[in-house]
């Protein structure tokens, strides 16, 4: 089911105002990252998101059951629901309490932000796979990882050609994980920097936006850090996180050849995202590490 999502900022405050049960008026505006729920900031406080179809009712109202589920699992903080119900016939919103901090896009993570993020894929790692599919959570397809530097190797070089992409950035260079994924555990699966919130001390204020969760490979959210907090960083977090040198392996493997095509796709006319954003990700993900300097793929 899709309903038409042009939404009107009277709506919405309407529709939050019965939610939350409130009077007076309240002050509301969209917040411009997209995705397939329609996101509006309420006030000082609050944050209301709205499905657009079914399938994006379905991940919103489990991801109000998996962070019910992480809450006390992960040492970070996650949202809460303040109120939740339907928006149109069958298609779900949640109204969150908004949490404190800074998208990790604006403000960098330190030592201490790394410490979070390891005990938060250390808290992910523990949750039984049986106890997540008991939420509906659904199990993420393997990735074929020679294709996918096949296919990014080609990207890069329609890149270099067109004089877009730096000499050192080739991903036909990697170093291939030996074997496929060895461990199955619950995945974030979406961890891109604004979605890790940063409070002053660059210390782990909030994960937001867990409505793609799944389980599968732990390379998936190694490789979402590389691309928000750096190369380096995320290998240091996830070797903190007790995983070893194929899971950091293949995450940057995942991270280096996603970022290219992805840069690729947007510079010849097939996706919409901010060129900025791409090549600020494509840049971190391919800063240097010592596991680079001793499988020599640099």
């Amino acid at each position: 089911m899709t309903a038409s999502t042009n939404l009107t900022a009277r709506q919405v405050a309407s529709l939050v105002a019965d939610a939350l049960a409130l009077r007076g008026p309240l002050a509301v505006r969209p917040i411009d990252e997209g995705g397939e729920h329609l996101s509006w900031s309420v006030g000082e406080r609050h944050v209301a998101r709205f499905a657009a179809d079914a399938g994006s009712t379905r991940r919103q109202r489990r991801e109000l059951a998996v962070r019910d589920l992480l809450r006390d699992r992960i040492g970070v903080a996650l949202p809460r629901s303040a109120a939740a119900g339907e928006w149109a016939p069958g298609l779900a919103f949640t109204v969150d309490e908004r949490l404190p901090g800074t998208s990790a896009e604006a403000r960098p993570v330190s030592a201490a932000g790394e410490r979070d993020l390891a005990v938060m894929l250390s808290g992910l790692r523990a949750v039984p796979i049986a106890t997540a599919a008991g939420l509906g959570v659904p199990t993420a397809a393997e990735r074929d990882v020679p294709e996918l530097v096949r296919e990014a190797a080609a990207a890069a070089d329609r890149l270099a050609a067109q004089d877009r992409l730096r000499a050192e950035c080739a991903p036909e260079r990697l170093a291939l994980p030996a074997g496929p994924p060895r461990a199955q555990v619950l995945l974030h699966a979406d961890l891109k920097g604004e979605h890790l919130l940063v409070d002053e001390s660059g210390a782990i204020s909030g994960v937001l936006d867990w409505t793609d969760a799944e389980t599968g490979d732990p390379a998936t959210d190694v490789a979402g850090l590389v691309i928000s907090v750096g190369a380096p960083a995320a290998a240091r977090i996830a070797e903190r996180a007790g995983y070893g040198e194929d899971v950091v392996a293949r995450g940057l493997v995942l991270a280096r050849c996603d970022t290219a095509i992805l840069l690729d796709d947007r510079l010849n006319g097939d996706d919409d995202s901010p060129e900025a954003l791409l090549r600020d990700q494509l840049a971190r993900a391919w800063q240097p590490t010592p596991l680079d300097e001793r499988s020599g793929s640099r």
